[in-house]
């Protein structure tokens, strides 16, 4: 369980979309060691010109290859870990071509009671699930 979110540009093929995903959730597991079936990605394209990511006036450009991360988990992992997770996944895409002034990530902290994973119930809450472990 994080639930990740990628927005991208139209224009990849469904196996560069993916293998995109799919690095994603290699370096979630590498740097978070989360079970290989915690894997719930939303993949969307936009067309052209629906993604406006500009550099927060860092200095740099971004190319029509960006990619919006949004990674929404429980919180209480150290700040160390979630730029170890953040660096894992630049490295990870970049692997496949994708620039890292391409790569936008968010991440958004919640609590147990705040997933449901089906039937109406909140499964950390009611014992069905082990809460994970930070």
């Amino acid at each position: 369980m994080p639930l990740v979110r990628i927005d991208v540009n139209e224009g990849r093929t469904p196996s560069q979309l993916g293998d995109l995903s799919k690095r994603v959730h290699d370096a979630i597991l590498a740097e978070y060691g989360i079970p290989e079936r915690d894997y719930f990605h939303i993949i969307t394209e936009h067309p052209v010109g629906q993604i406006v990511a500009q550099d927060a006036g860092l200095g740099f450009e971004r190319s029509s290859d960006v990619v919006m991360i949004q990674i929404f988990t429980q919180g209480g992992r150290a700040r160390e870990a979630k730029q170890s997770l953040y660096a894992a996944i630049a490295a990870r895409l970049s692997e496949i071509g994708i620039a890292g002034e391409d790569v936008f990530l968010g991440y958004v902290e919640n609590t147990a009671e705040d997933w449901s994973f089906g039937f109406g119930r909140a499964q950390y809450v009611t014992g069905e699930l082990a809460v994970p472990a930070q």
